[in-house]
């Protein structure tokens, strides 16, 4: 953990596999020196298996992000998990086994408005562990792409209750108002609708940890699946951006009636009610 001020709710989940099979130690991903202490304190530097979990969010209008807050999302979602890969690959290729997973997004696949730094930085991860996948192959070493839709944490919702106090200087005020009356409600309706929880993206997880030939991505939520396979139904890019466009912009109505409907498709009672006896 970066701040080891807030383990007390990881230590009291832990039970009584803490200091036993779960060992808390401060790691501060964006720092060499912090990364080299945490690995030197693994019993025998010995790792086989790598989550590159750390992330943060950026959303908003692109005229108000500055360029420093873009390279601090850079430097946590990319330039982090470069950093730790790079110092566990050595092993792992003298030991010709290992499995590096990086919890990536399904905004790696397919981007989505007012998201575009932090969609930039998950795009550059996805395109980093494909092209790395298959050298590591020849070291019996795999890398996977956890990759969720919308997740429902703390963290999210801070950051959109912070997103909707801001001003947005240097955004013109049609984009502002876009922001604040398009997108933040829809963006609230697809986390209430296609939200998962943080332990159902840990269970898919560990269920790809646990394969013996691991997959390269998983989606752990089917229910997005259509909306990323847009983009790769039509090779001119138009299909997904225009369609995109069009469910936010010009047909609301189309986009509200489609989480309605998934929301009642995927509801507990609707599913009890179409079960076979």
């Amino acid at each position: 953990m970066r701040d080891l001020g807030k383990r007390g709710k990881l230590e009291t989940e832990a039970g009584q596999c803490l200091n036993k099979s779960l060992v808390i130690k401060q790691l501060d991903v964006t720092q060499e020196d912090s990364v080299k202490k945490c690995l030197e304190e693994i019993p025998d530097q010995k790792v086989d298996i790598l989550v590159n979990n750390a992330g943060i969010g950026q959303v908003g209008p692109i005229e108000s992000i500055s360029m420093e807050d873009a390279k601090k999302v850079f430097e946590t979602n990319f330039f982090a998990v470069m950093r730790l890969i790079k110092m566990v690959l050595p092993a792992m290729k003298k030991r010709g086994s290992g499995h590096i997973v990086v919890i990536s997004s399904v905004l790696g696949l397919q981007g989505i408005i007012f998201n575009d730094v932090y969609v930039a930085s998950k795009f550059a991860i996805e395109g980093f562990c494909e092209s790395l996948a298959v050298q590591l192959l020849k070291f019996n070493i795999f890398i996977s792409l956890i990759e969720p839709g919308p997740v429902n944490t703390e963290f999210e919702m801070k950051l959109m209750e912070e997103v909707s106090r801001s001003d947005f200087p240097g955004t013109d005020p049609e984009t502002v108002r876009y922001f604040k009356e398009l997108y933040l409600p829809s963006a609230h309706e697809i986390f209430v609708t296609l939200g998962q929880t943080p332990d159902a993206v840990a269970k898919a997880t560990v269920k790809v940890i646990g394969m013996d030939q691991p997959v390269f991505r998983k989606q752990t939520n089917p229910l997005y699946t259509p909306l990323t396979a847009l983009k790769y139904a039509d090779n001119t890019g138009n299909l997904s951006v225009r369609t995109f466009y069009n469910l936010q912009f010009n047909y609301g109505s189309i986009f509200h009636f489609s989480l309605n409907l998934l929301r009642c498709i995927t509801c507990n009672c609707f599913r009890r009610r179409v079960m076979p006896v």
